[in-house]
């Protein structure tokens, strides 16, 4: 295609698939078993005693919450740690000499972290049937709102790279705001299980429709309309995609 640098995005496409290929256990398979340990933690505790949506058992309704949690805080990082490493380390020159478009830059960072999301959330739904049973009753919905979640989280991870100086300002993004946004968007609940004032607080919480849309494909039912989610979701892309490219073409932070 004219004016694309095809054979550059792809090459910088492979060399960040391949940057979390080398280390997969602690990229897939950590993160992986962690989110395991909540389903196996939570699901002991309170299956007995929760049921959600009126006779959905809360294991399975806790199994996409924490495929999507995955997928959201797995593309985060994928993008938000590649950029801060090659800052730190300096060789981010290799990436901003080639003659790569900032286009043709966001496309493969946000790929390669959205094809890591669904690596870990996949695994997570996987090591889930240990446990129950969980297929999703209208796909489209799902993979819709799974790559639109880890497009999201991949930009914001870009935004987050590019923007701290060190790793203590990337884990101050990460712990304060993607964390507690991810926590707090009905993961382990359902939003009408909460007093009033919490409820109507959740509602602006764009992380709340990613789960809210993804878990809505797992079972038909969810906490507002998934077209609502489906819009409130794209607006959310559009904004972070349009600014990430902004920083991009500005150089901002990166070319000094």
């Amino acid at each position: 295609m004219s004016g694309v640098n095809l054979s550059g995005f792809k090459t910088l496409l492979y060399k960040e698939l391949l940057r979390f290929w080398k280390v997969s256990f602690q990229t897939i398979g950590a993160p992986v078993l962690s989110t395991v340990l909540y389903l196996m933690i939570f699901s002991h505790v309170l299956d007995p005693h929760v049921t959600v949506y009126g006779a959905i058992e809360y294991t399975a309704f806790l199994v996409p919450g924490l495929v999507m949690m995955a997928v959201l805080q797995n593309a985060f990082a994928n993008s938000s740690s590649s950029l801060i490493q090659s800052k730190i380390t300096g060789n981010i020159v290799f990436v901003l000499l080639p003659p790569i478009s900032y286009r043709e830059f966001y496309a493969a960072y946000v790929l390669a972290s959205v094809l890591r999301g669904v690596l870990v959330g996949f695994g997570v739904w996987l090591a889930s049937l240990i446990f129950v049973f969980v297929a999703p009753k209208a796909p489209l919905w799902v993979l819709t709102f799974t790559l639109a979640g880890g497009a999201i989280l991949g930009s914001l991870g870009m935004i987050a790279g590019i923007w701290a100086e060190k790793f203590d300002q990337l884990a101050g993004f990460q712990n304060f705001l993607i964390m507690p946004l991810t926590m707090l968007a009905g993961v382990f609940y359902s939003v009408h299980s909460l007093p009033v004032f919490w409820h109507r607080v959740s509602h602006f919480n764009p992380f709340f429709y990613m789960i809210d849309g993804f878990r809505y494909g797992f079972f038909g039912v969810s906490d507002v309309s998934p077209w609502l989610s489906l819009s409130i979701v794209s607006v959310f892309l559009a904004v972070l995609a349009a600014l990430t490219l902004r920083m991009l073409a500005s150089g901002y932070k990166l070319r000094g």
